[in-house]
């Protein structure tokens, strides 16, 4: 492989008499130390009803314990799960998706589409079949589907309907933008298209690289689309159901979304200015906008959605800047 990515890559696991160029789905799985729930996964995406050739590829993103690869490179070994197991050596969730999709690419000649689900996540059985449907119906290079929370330990009821947990669309088809590589199908024309790497590593420890890298394809004329149907349960631990981490990611998310919107703008003449006067209404309507919330739906940290995303937007402006996933804990 002729490509500088290559070298923070290593093959540790593969199916025995694995054909790639008879493969033309691959579904990549980022992980780091979630060995048990990886599993889960798996095994969910070896059951899949279809008849399309589909390859697995797991990325191990903790090159020194290698929890998920221990855990299921015997697996692919043996034949349970067909595909492969990578480690990407540089650490953060952009190395690791860009390992696995650089992989796909690169190994699988007749690939026609990639798609991407996490390590604590649970694909139902017609999970392919249905995003490569609504790919074809709507003529759409990207779909998104919803990401279910199933909850750990007794969360406060009223949190687990907070915007961070709640998908972005109820009904299939078309739309404007999607946000999310965690429930993601990609056309190969798309990779081919955009540049490497796919996601830019300066959103290794904030998160958000996806929905850049899905703002850039919008904007180079890849249509979107959104399949209900398709929706993966997401195991959500009892931590991330706490006020302290929905305001912080909350923050994240509004900082997210102004420092990809300067991204979007760049090289457009008031471009910057656009985005902070953009920030400043919505920080302006956001009382407003939580005040009707809280009249709907009565629970407090719900409402104050829109105020914290646009706190969030403002504070970017200063370099504020959440790495959720600097500490393996969160």
């Amino acid at each position: 492989m002729k490509h500088g990515l290559a070298d923070q890559i290593s093959l540790v696991a593969q199916t025995p008499g694995l054909d790639p160029d008879a493969v033309e789905i691959v579904v990549t799985v980022p992980t780091f130390r979630r060995p048990e729930h990886l599993l889960r996964t798996l095994d969910s995406l070896a059951a899949q009803r279809t008849a399309r050739r589909i390859a697995v590829i797991v990325i191990e993103n903790e090159a020194d314990e290698r929890a998920g690869a221990a855990a299921c490179g015997p697996k692919f070994a043996e034949g349970r799960y067909q595909g492969l197991v990578i480690v990407a050596h540089r650490r953060g969730n952009c190395h690791a998706y860009n390992a696995g999709w650089f992989t796909a690419l690169t190994r699988f000649a007749n690939l026609r589409y990639l798609a991407v689900i996490d390590d604590d996540e649970i694909a139902p059985a017609d999970w392919i079949e249905t995003m490569v449907a609504t790919s074809q119906a709507h003529d759409c290079a990207l779909v998104g589907g919803p990401q279910w929370p199933v909850f750990e330990g007794r969360p406060r009821p009223g949190w687990t309907r907070h915007p961070v947990f709640v998908p972005h669309y109820r009904a299939t088809g078309p739309v404007p933008a999607l946000f999310s590589s965690g429930n993601l199908l990609i056309r190969r024309d798309v990779l081919e298209t955009m540049d490497q790497p796919f996601l830019d590593p300066v959103f290794n420890f904030t998160g958000g690289g996806d929905a850049d890298f899905l703002s850039r394809a919008r904007s180079k004329g890849f249509a979107q689309a959104w399949c209900a149907e398709a929706g993966v349960h997401e195991t959500v631990p009892e931590n991330r159901v706490s006020g302290d981490w929905i305001r912080k990611r909350s923050l994240r998310n509004g900082q997210l979304s102004a420092l990809i919107e300067h991204r979007r703008r760049a090289g457009q003449r008031f471009g910057r200015l656009v985005t902070i006067t953009r920030t400043l209404a919505l920080l302006a309507a956001s009382p407003l906008r939580a005040a009707a919330g809280l009249a709907r739906g009565g629970v407090v940290l719900n409402a104050l959605y829109p105020v914290h995303v646009a706190a969030g937007r403002l504070l970017s402006e200063f370099g504020y800047a959440n790495e959720q996933y600097r500490n393996p804990a969160d």
